[in-house]
């Protein structure tokens, strides 16, 4: 396993992140544990989780991924050989503070109530999960998507300076040791970094957004600032929710598979993934893995864990197997003809979604 330094924090994480978001959902406890145990046998030392999870979010499901991690630090007394991130929720989960707006109240409480679900003292990486006002993830990166002047600057940065002065607060008090964003852009990391500076506040160490082969909008703009700010990046959905997999082709949906849940939670459910130029990148993608002998999922993850701007990549699976092989991907090395035949497919299929 291969390490990395996070932003300024002095730690040192696995290039691999176990991501959680499907535990107490798609997965059991026990299921849970096992990623774990596994994960740490091979040299992870990276959690990550949120308040929200499991994914697909649910009333009867939120908390339970945190939960989950929780009963095996008690079980195990690993808390220490974990490097553990969790984030609060922005607005619009009605279940999750009423579905009001993220500001320095909300992280005051939700603070609290995930180190009660983790069963541990300190949080070492707390996170923003998304920002308030709107933000190009989830579907949003086009041209014309977002209406930059129908909000308040001013506002908006008073809003981010009341959360910051709470995230201060909760340092300072040891309940956690560094700070993080989430679905954020370019101008919100520089923004955060500084208020930190201008208030003696806690400095944005990290950003975990959505970065695959099938969306790569962070770069070039949010790579740089990652990279000349000392900022860690840390892309999450490495294949584009399952995705880049192929499971979903010709309209399939997998029993227990996140679309599959997500239609059963809701009747309207609609993936913005799901389109044709989508499903013809992964077509394209998986083309080339074949033609060297190399799994497309593997391949897709070794090609996020190369880009000189990632610090951490946020892998999940809901078996063993997936977990085996998509750790094992992180040893690969993919020859310059590989990522020029990546870049043919990516040259026809630039913004899918």
């Amino acid at each position: 396993m291969q390490f990395s330094p996070l932003g300024r924090t002095g730690l040192n994480v696995s290039r691999v992140c176990l991501g959680t978001m499907t535990w107490g959902q798609q997965n059991t406890e026990d299921q849970a544990h096992e990623q774990m145990d596994y994960a740490v046998s091979q040299g992870v030392n990276f959690f990550d989780t949120a308040e929200l999870y499991a994914v697909p979010t649910s009333q009867a499901t939120q908390g339970k991924t945190e939960e989950f991690i929780g009963s095996w630090f008690k079980k195990t007394g690993k808390r220490a050989d974990v490097i553990l991130a969790t984030k609060v929720a922005g607005g619009g989960v009605p279940w999750i503070r009423g579905g009001k707006s993220l500001t320095g109240a909300s992280v005051r409480e939700a603070v609290e109530t995930s180190l009660k679900r983790l069963q541990t003292d300190y949080i070492d990486l707390y996170q923003l999960h998304w920002p308030n006002r709107p933000f190009p993830h989830f579907g949003n990166n086009h041209a014309g998507k977002i209406n930059f002047v129908a909000a308040n600057s001013a506002e908006i940065e008073d809003n981010l300076l009341d959360i910051l002065t709470a995230i201060g607060e909760a340092l300072k008090a040891g309940k956690i040791r560094h700070f993080g964003l989430s679905d954020d852009t370019a101008w919100g990391i520089m923004k955060y970094l500084a208020l930190a500076d201008q208030k003696s506040l806690p400095r944005a160490q990290s950003i975990q957004n959505e970065f695959s082969l099938l969306n790569r909008s962070d770069d070039p703009y949010v790579a740089e600032v990652c990279v000349r700010e000392n900022v860690a990046y840390l892309p999450w959905s490495p294949l584009a929710c399952g995705l880049i997999s192929g499971k979903y082709k010709n309209g399939a949906r997998p029993q227990n598979s996140r679309w599959d849940i997500e239609k059963q939670l809701r009747d309207n459910f609609d993936s913005f993934r799901d389109n044709p130029k989508a499903h013809a990148a992964v077509d394209g993608y998986h083309a080339v893995a074949a033609k060297y002998g190399l799994a497309p999922t593997q391949m897709a993850l070794k090609f996020v864990d190369s880009q000189n701007f990632v610090t951490s990549t946020i892998i999940g699976a809901t078996s063993m197997e997936q977990l085996k092989s998509n750790i094992a991907a992180f040893d690969l090395t993919l020859a310059p003809e590989i990522l020029k035949d990546i870049d043919a497919v990516y040259k026809d299929y630039p913004i899918v979604y």
